[in-house]
């Protein structure tokens, strides 16, 4: 499993440069098939735009990536917004930012700028998230000794599962360099009457830390 980090909902920015109207999008994705039917209701939706260019990116180390300039001139519009999302380091994401000519011409100086502004507010918008392989653990607490481990699991891992039964019943995800530290602190917390068990992997989902 690779670490990636992606986009956690779709977002959309609008702002204007001399009269021109502009529309960033960011819409997560899974497949490209994806990409395209967003591509396509967006198109759709802003008919009578004079361009909808885009840029997306699928797969974890982003394996696959298309942009369009959308009748800009070349290397204007959709190159900037794929280095946009490539210098954020996100993937299984498509941006797509659609312009209302206002009249004046912007130069191709100008056009690179207000792409890349609109991929680069989609993306802040639609706030990035880190995916980030992790071992899966299980183990069970008697109700007693629960309050002996329940703020370091908090803090130390991602509770997926929390199952108030005959014992506490938890399934968690840690770091993958931290899942045998985590697991002796477990047993030493609770006098050795708990012991977690590896049970697979999986992603812990972060959010990323607002830049300064």
């Amino acid at each position: 499993m690779d670490a990636f980090k992606t986009i956690a909902h779709a977002s959309e920015e609008e702002f204007v440069i001399n009269r021109s109207r502009f529309i960033g999008r960011c819409f997560p994705i899974k497949t490209e098939e994806e990409a395209l039917a967003h591509l396509a209701a967006i198109r759709k939706q802003h008919y009578d735009a004079t361009h909808n260019c885009y840029a997306y990116r699928v797969g974890t180390r982003g394996e696959t990536a298309r942009f369009s300039d959308d009748g800009e001139p070349s290397g204007t519009a959709g190159m900037p917004m794929m280095e946009v999302l490539t210098a954020n380091g996100v993937t299984n994401v498509l941006c797509i930012v659609t312009r209302y000519f206002g009249g004046i011409l912007l130069g191709a100086g100008g056009l690179v700028r207000a792409y890349s502004r609109g991929a680069a507010e989609a993306v802040r918008a639609a706030d990035v998230l880190h995916y980030i392989p992790g071992t899966a653990l299980e183990f069970s607490v008697d109700y007693a000794r629960y309050g002996a481990v329940e703020a370091f699991v908090r803090a130390n891992a991602q509770v997926d599962l929390l199952d108030f039964a005959e014992a506490v019943h938890l399934r968690v995800l840690v770091e993958d360099s931290a899942a045998a530290g985590f697991s002796a602190e477990i047993v030493e917390r609770t006098d050795g009457r708990a012991a977690p068990v590896s049970c697979g992997g999986g992603y812990l989902i972060r959010p990323e830390a607002p830049k300064s």
